[in-house]
């Protein structure tokens, strides 16, 4: 068993552990795995072990990766900033999209998500921690553009994304968590398609999972530490 292999058993396990725990059944949740920096030979030893969803934080780097494996039973999720000169890039390669904050980013994957592609799946990032230096909408402002997303026939709203500040404290992450889950449950009460919350990662994820995520996004802890250097 190589080390990525051996770090994805150990990330399965502690995800049916944390479902166990509050009662959940471990299917419900996706694990995506976070491959940024990382080849795409790391990638390919992933998909080995059975991990078919991936997710970039580069576009170029994503694409790249894309491309050069050409593995079409691969799910690719862009969970990067999103410029607008790169949105046709993501449109084009990707099959999802985590972090759309703004209509006209939308409005722009929604233009240029090729026709002989399946619509774009696209969740709407929230600021749930109110943090000025990251990306996302407060949730006053989450019923109207999911109203306007969910008019672009191109693409699919499929839920909510978060990245909560860094908290130690187990139930300050909980209550942030469950704040993000109620959210969640209620976009699911007027949208049909609406079936993920992308929350969670390696310090939070029990919490996530006891909150009611449906996509926890795990990177160091299945592919080792980053480097930094070899980003585009």
């Amino acid at each position: 068993m190589t080390p990525i292999q051996h770090n994805l058993q150990q990330i399965r396990e502690r995800i049916s552990a944390a479902a166990a725990r509050c009662g959940r059944d471990p299917a419900e949740i996706t694990l995506l795995a976070v491959s940024k920096t990382k080849p795409a030979s790391a990638v390919e030893e992933a998909a080995a072990a059975g991990q078919l969803a991936f997710g970039e934080n580069y576009v170029q780097e994503g694409v790249d990766k894309i491309q050069a494996l050409n593995n079409s039973a691969l799910a690719w999720h862009f969970i990067g900033p999103l410029q607008s000169n790169k949105s046709r890039l993501v449109a084009e390669n990707f099959a999802w999209c985590h972090t759309v904050d703004r209509l006209k980013i939308a409005a722009r994957l929604n233009e240029q998500r090729p026709a002989d592609l399946p619509p774009l799946n696209v969740l709407i990032q929230i600021n749930i921690s109110d943090e000025q230096s990251k990306s996302g909408i407060m949730l006053a402002a989450l019923p109207d553009l999911a109203r306007e997303i969910a008019q672009l026939p191109r693409l699919t709203l499929r839920g909510l994304m978060a990245i909560p500040a860094p908290e130690a404290d187990y139930q300050h992450q909980l209550a942030v968590c469950r704040r993000m889950a109620a959210a969640f449950s209620e976009l699911k009460k007027s949208y049909a398609s609406v079936d993920t919350l992308s929350l969670g990662m390696s310090d939070d994820m029990d919490a996530a999972i006891e909150a009611g995520t449906t996509m926890v996004r795990i990177g160091t802890a299945i592919f080792g530490a980053r480097d930094y250097g070899a980003t585009n």
